[in-house]
């Protein structure tokens, strides 16, 4: 074997011939050992005896400078020391915290879909508000309407009242299940019988046809009554309004009294009459909507009724026979004229009247019969000297003279009976 190595003149070439292809007969010799390993094959004999002592020449070396390079940069592997065992408590620290963060996962999805509900919602909410704040200026007009109506009423703009509570009906009608446009139909509806009532108190008052028949109108537009209601209403304002007039006079002067009733029935039966023929006239079609059953005839009677009762009870208060007379003709002319609408009561006037007469001249006489009694009963007897009166005297002052005559002077209580007798007549 040593010769062998000692003709490794001869040997050496050969084995140096192909060194990629003794590299390859190197199992152990890695990619990255490869140029060593080719190096290694191109020393010679004693050059390859001396490469592990230069090796470990080299190792040593190389750990002398490792060595230096640590204790130069000791604080670095002390820092990096505390650094690894910092993460390594770091690393534990987060793992914990991940497993706390998986455990809260599910409460963060769910806190999440609750903030995302949230969210819509108030997405929602801002969505009607920008929509009420675009039509602020349209509601805040609708709010107002109950104020405005009410303005317009007492202002006695009763036409655009009715309009703004035709247009609040509409509204109720198009949406019944809001609650706000509900609210403002109740407060339109209140102030819808403020109103009616001042409608009808205005019927109470003294007004013309041409204001009635306005009045009548707004009432079939605010559609409260029906028709025959209205017209009932009608009457019965109007006959509130003749009442009113009738106890403004004093009922403790009968012939006062009597005068007012007779001239407000004069005129303004009259006129209501004529007023309600005017707004609610018949309708020749015989719908029963428009038929008052004969309505009108039976409130006039009432009054007439009335009027005869009152007369009846007043007249026997009238102590002057010209006061009767007075009453009596207003009495004649104010059934004339109401005979014009078919109201002629003169027929049942005298009845009336006759009695008034006949109780007022028995009250009368009775009294001249009591005032004769006293005289009677007070005058002392005593012969007065006989006045002579010639016959032509007498018969001349019977035909020029009405006055009782001269001679009854001769009993003076007799002659105070006569002259209460004409006194009587004229009463």
């Amino acid at each position: 074997m040593v010769m062998e190595l000692e003709n490794g003149d001869d040997v050496l070439p050969t084995l140096a011939s192909p060194t990629s292809a003794m590299a390859g007969l190197l199992p152990l010799a890695s990619v990255s050992q490869q140029p060593y390993v080719s190096e290694l094959l191109s020393f010679t004999l004693d050059r390859l005896h001396k490469e592990p002592e230069l090796l470990r020449v080299d190792a040593e070396r190389i750990q002398r400078q490792m060595q230096e390079v640590a204790v130069g940069n000791y604080r670095a592997f002390i820092a990096a020391s505390d650094a690894l065992v910092a993460i390594k408590e770091e690393v534990t620290s987060i793992d914990k915290h991940l497993e706390s963060l998986i455990t809260e996962i599910p409460n963060l999805t769910s806190g999440c879909a609750e903030f995302i509900e949230s969210a819509e919602q108030i997405l929602e909410k801002r969505k009607m508000n920008l929509t009420l704040l675009a039509n602020h200026s349209t509601l805040l007009d609708l709010l107002e309407i109950p104020q405005l109506m009410d303005t317009c009423v007492r202002n006695g703009n009763y036409d655009e009242a009715l309009d703004l509570e035709a247009f609040v009906c509409k509204l109720s009608t198009m949406h019944p299940k809001l609650p706000v446009i509900q609210a403002l139909a109740a407060e339109v509806r209140q102030t819808t019988q403020s109103l009616l009532s001042q409608l009808l108190q205005k019927l109470r008052s003294n007004i013309q046809l041409p204001e009635c028949l306005r009045i009548i109108g707004y009432l079939r537009r605010i559609g409260v009554f029906s028709e025959y209601e209205m017209r009932l209403q009608f009457l019965r304002c109007r006959e509130s309004w003749l009442t009113g007039i009738l106890e403004d006079w004093d009922q403790r002067n009968a012939y006062e009294y009597l005068k007012g009733m007779i001239s407000c029935h004069r005129m303004h039966l009259f006129d209501v009459v004529n007023q309600y023929r005017a707004i609610f006239a018949d309708d020749t079609s015989g719908s029963e909507q428009n038929y008052d059953g004969g309505l009108l005839f039976s409130w006039a009677m009432h009054q007439i009724t009335s009027h005869l009762k009152t007369l009846k009870v007043m007249l026997p208060k009238i102590t002057e026979g010209g006061s009767l007379s007075n009453i009596l003709d207003q009495s004649m002319y104010c059934a004339m004229g109401l005979g014009w609408v078919g109201l002629d009561f003169r027929g049942l006037l005298p009845s009336l009247f006759e009695e008034a007469v006949l109780n007022l001249f028995s009250k009368n006489m009775n009294t001249a019969v009591e005032n004769f009694q006293l005289v009677l009963d007070s005058h002392r007897w005593v012969p007065l000297p006989a006045v002579g009166f010639s016959a032509t005297s007498i018969g001349e002052e019977s035909q020029e003279d009405v006055t009782p005559p001269s001679y009854l002077m001769e009993h003076p209580p007799l002659a105070v009976f006569i002259n209460e007798y004409p006194h009587v007549e004229c009463k």
